[in-house]
């Protein structure tokens, strides 16, 4: 069986866009990646707005099977996407680096959290079928 790749999803608190992508990237892609996420500090819990949306719209329940952790939790990874933090990442070795640009919709609408949701799932459907096709 060929090497999995390991995508690591990454934001400042790991408790939102970062925590979703994880998610999406679980639900969505895991024949084809093997999906986790870090922040560069940790917050109790995950976003409840984002918990429940995701519940919501898909059925899984993050609370369940993540957490908010820091980067030196992650194992070796291949493609590292950061969310769009406006921060400077710290340096991770990866095969393949990818900033999404998302904006952080802690505390805004439901409208805006179902859009950042909505470019998450299109950019891991992305991904995956770049990582599928060997590209």
């Amino acid at each position: 069986m060929a090497h999995k790749p390991v995508v690591a999803f990454v934001c400042v608190h790991n408790s939102c866009r970062s925590q979703m992508a994880e998610a999406l990237g679980r639900h969505l892609a895991a024949d084809v990646f093997t999906s986790c996420s870090a922040g560069t500090e940790t917050v109790p819990r995950i976003n409840p707005d984002a918990v429940r949306l995701m519940k919501e719209l898909y059925g899984i329940d993050m609370e369940k099977t993540q957490y908010s952790k820091t980067l030196d939790k992650l194992p070796p990874v291949d493609v590292l996407i950061t969310m769009g933090c406006n921060v400077q990442c710290p340096a991770l070795p990866c095969k393949r680096r990818e900033d999404w640009g998302l904006e952080d919709p802690t505390g805004k609408s439901d409208a805006e959290f179902r859009q950042v949701i909505a470019a998450i799932e299109q950019k891991v459907l992305a991904l995956r079928d770049s990582l599928r096709n060997g590209v």
